[in-house]
């Protein structure tokens, strides 16, 4: 009896602070490849995984050592190099990219728009850490 007690309770707890939790405009997991969806719902699904790809490199750039005197090309190189570090982040941005705009958007938006931004993405993020 006591054991119900506590279950009730910890299920309606539950269901009082879910639905509070859960952003209900995110669709997740992502729907299976091919299915029609409106293109700022799939940039919606894509904005977590890109921000968390472009913090971790900007954790990995303002902790290496060299950061804090590096300038112009060498910033970029401690980008490049930060990617081995981050590539499970960075493979879960394109794979969604591939799910929901088809195989191989992953790969060209990492190649394009991703990386042509990267460098000042990760600048306004590692500002305050020089």
């Amino acid at each position: 009896m006591i054991l119900a007690s506590l279950v009730a309770k910890s299920v309606l707890a539950a269901s009082l602070l879910v639905p509070v939790a859960i952003d209900r405009s995110v669709q997740w997991p992502p729907p299976e490849r091919g299915m029609a969806m409106p293109v700022d719902q799939k940039d919606a699904m894509v904005r977590p995984l890109v921000s968390s790809a472009t913090e971790c490199i900007a954790r990995t750039v303002s902790a290496d050592p060299r950061f804090p005197v590096v300038k112009g090309a060498e910033f970029n190189n401690l980008i490049v190099e930060s990617v081995p570090t981050c590539v499970d982040v960075l493979r879960s941005m394109i794979d969604a990219y591939d799910r929901l705009y088809g195989d191989g958007a992953g790969e060209t938006f990492f190649l394009g728009p991703y990386l042509d931004s990267l460098p000042a993405a990760v600048t306004i993020r590692v500002k305050d850490a020089r």
